[in-house]
Order: structure tokens, then C-alpha cells, then sequence
């Protein structure tokens, strides 16, 4: 059991690592930007992980997990953050590649608009839970920086993506949540969220999970389009 927390990243990267290299996806060909994507995105996301495990918003089973650590980090909570964000740049990729038409484009503004004026309505009511402040807050500021700023033209083919990718979300998360376990992978204190649950899954996993998806995909995008220019 000690290897389930690596064997869970390995299942969800294998594939997609494999497929990357089908003459009809080709991903590897963008490998130049996907991994200083990676690499460039985990830092924040890490540096999130180790505060919020050092105050005690969720925590690590033994248990489930090899016993390497990085600072408080089991070793597989880092590769976390390569893994599953590399298979989600993949899916992002094979929807751009073979789905031509922009399905969502006429529906961006207001699904954009709905989620920030969502997600700053909850992390303005629910002060008391850290882990709810800083995942809202964070995801409507980027939100708002990508439609303001950046002005994001792929904001629509990235929900249409997220929409499929919350498939296999709540097959990993739910695993790493519980499901299905004598006790999570990952536990998580009530206190510090909405103590509202997918399954075993806080619903702040589901945004969290969007902002570290489409700051991966935002990096992507940008290192493609400088290349281009």
C-alpha cells in the first residue's frame, strides 16, 4: 500500500506519455513548452502545498506513500504536480487537435463572468476557511487577469477541456480523498473548507485543481505563441 500514492500518478501519466507520441497527436513535439510549463507552475502550487501542510489543512497517510520527502511533502505529492498536469495539457492538446470548431467560444463571456462573481461571493463569505479564501480568490484574480490582461482567446477550448477532464478528476481525487480506502490518501481538515464533498471530494478540489490546470495550459500557450513570434 505504501506505493499506491506513486502507482496512482504513474497510471494517470503512462498513458497519455505513450500517446504523445501517435503521429496524429504528436505531443512530444511540444514537449519545448510543456515542460517548462510544469515546471514553472509547480513552483507556486508547491510552495501553497508545504504552508498549507505545515498549519495543518490537509495532511499525508504514511501509510499510502514510499517515505521520501520534499521539505514536508511526501515525494509523490511533488510529482503530483507533473504528472497529472501533464496529462491535462495532453487532453487539452488532442481537443485542439482534433475538435476544429469552437464549441464553446459564443458562451465564454458568461461562463467567465458567472465563475469570477461566483467564486469572489464565496471566498467574501467564507473568511473563516483558508483553504476556500485562497482557492476562490486566487482563481478569480487569475481569471480576471487572463480576460483583462492577457486577454485569453482560448479560455473557451480550456472549459471545454476542463468539462471532459472532470471525468478522470474524480477517479484520481476520489481515490486520494478515500474512496474506497480504510483512510484517505490525502485527509483534509473540515474547518479550514466548505465541509461540502463530491464523494469523499471537497469541492474546493474542483477549482483548485482549474486554477492549476490553466495556469499549466496559460504557461503553454504563452511559451507557443512566443515561440511563434
Amino acid at each position: 500500500m505504501n506505493y499506491l500514492y506513486l502507482a496512482v500518478n504513474l497510471g494517470a501519466f503512462i498513458v497519455p506519455f505513450i500517446f504523445s507520441f501517435h503521429p496524429k497527436i504528436r505531443f512530444n513535439e511540444k514537449w519545448r513548452f510543456a515542460f517548462p510549463a510544469l515546471l514553472t507552475a509547480a513552483i507556486p502550487f508547491l510552495i501553497w502545498d508545504i504552508y498549507f501542510t505545515s498549519i495543518g489543512v490537509w495532511g499525508f497517510s504514511p501509510k499510502y506513500v514510499t517515505g521520501y520527502y520534499f521539505f514536508n511533502l511526501p515525494i509523490e505529492e511533488v510529482l503530483f504536480f507533473v504528472c497529472i498536469p501533464y496529462s491535462c495539457m495532453f487532453t487539452y492538446h488532442c481537443f485542439a487537435v482534433f475538435v476544429k470548431k469552437d464549441l464553446l467560444y459564443r458562451y465564454e463571456k458568461f461562463i467567465s463572468g458567472v465563475l469570477i462573481m461566483m467564486l469572489i461571493a464565496f471566498a467574501i463569505f467564507n473568511t473563516d476557511k483558508i483553504y476556500t479564501v485562497f482557492t476562490f480568490s486566487f482563481l478569480a484574480i487569475f481569471l480576471l487577469y487572463l480576460k483583462l490582461v492577457n486577454k485569453a482567446h482560448w479560455l473557451s477550448r480550456f472549459y471545454f477541456a476542463y468539462a471532459f477532464l472532470l471525468i478522470p478528476f474524480l477517479i484520481v481525487n476520489g481515490i486520494l480523498t478515500g474512496t474506497g480506502l480504510e483512510e484517505p490518501v490525502v485527509w483534509y481538515n473540515d474547518h479550514n473548507n466548505l465541509g461540502i464533498r463530491l464523494m469523499t471530494i471537497p469541492i474546493e478540489d474542483i477549482f483548485y485543481g482549474m486554477l492549476l490546470i490553466l495556469l499549466n495550459v496559460s504557461l503553454l500557450e504563452k511559451f507557443q505563441n512566443k515561440k511563434l513570434s
